[in-house]
């Protein structure tokens, strides 16, 4: 697969990645109870879930910015239609064509999130089902200069409901081993923002973060594996948790049909 991993765009061959990789694989898993027909996913990247979404679909198109990535899946997936584009809009992909739709860890990326939403909304199909998961704010442990914004259950369930009739919240929480993971990393990102004094990582515009960011998470990702291995690398996707309430979850589990 095309090189095209950061500490933001995870790696199941990166070990000190595997709690995160794990994370959003469950997705995923998730999304096999609902998928059905001719599904669409918006933002693959690398192809994390595409091999278990197309066992559940009756044709499966994919669509990234990542042009390497694209290319790669075409070969590795010749039964599946993949597109490099730019989103918003979904150029090229017409109104009601699809049952299903998923978009994991993209919404948080897009300067027009409603645009994004109400493209999800004229592609699907009539009674068509969409899936997408976020961060939830409120468990962010520091600025993400990647992400354009994060929300809270609330927000992005009053933001779905303005678009799509149908709207559904739930959340992906862990067991005791990850939330053992996510405290040992709270503590670990709590060391080094003690020394932003001046509170820099909210205060300096995205493009200025991105590079020590990724060299601070990098490397902390790297401590907190060798400091204890073992539970990073045994952590798997059914320690991921699908839960109701999604006020206190890690990630949010939007659910929209149209």
């Amino acid at each position: 697969m095309a090189k095209v991993y950061t500490t933001e765009i995870t790696s199941e061959q990166i070990t000190s990645d595997n709690p995160i990789h794990q994370r959003l694989f469950k997705a995923y898993v998730l999304a096999k109870a609902y998928v059905f027909g001719d599904v669409l996913e918006v933002g693959c990247g690398e192809g994390r879930g595409v091999g278990l979404l197309m066992e559940h679909a009756k044709s499966f198109t994919a669509v990234d910015k990542i042009e390497a990535a694209i290319q790669e899946l075409k070969e590795k997936y010749p039964a599946g239609r993949f597109l490099s584009m730019n989103i918003p809009p979904l150029k090229a992909l017409a109104d009601n064509a699809y049952d299903s739709v998923v978009s994991f860890q993209v919404i948080e990326h897009i300067e027009n999130d409603a645009l994004y939403l109400k493209e999800i909304h004229r592609v699907l199909k009539p009674g068509g089902i969409a899936l997408l998961t976020t961060p939830n704010r409120k468990m962010s442990l520091s600025r993400n200069p990647w992400h354009i914004r994060e929300y809270l259950p609330e927000e992005l369930k009053k933001l779905a409901a303005s678009i799509f009739p149908h709207v559904e919240m739930k959340g992906i929480t862990g067991n005791q081993k990850v939330m053992d993971y996510y405290e040992q990393n709270k503590k670990s990102v709590n060391r080094i923002t003690r020394f932003d004094i001046l509170n820099l990582q909210y205060r300096l515009p995205s493009s200025l973060l991105k590079i020590p960011y990724e060299i601070l998470n990098r490397w902390n990702r790297n401590k907190l594996q060798s400091s204890n291995n073992k539970l990073v690398s045994n952590i798997q996707h059914e320690d991921y948790l699908l839960v109701d309430d999604a006020s206190e979850a890690l990630d949010l589990l939007l659910i929209v049909r149209k």
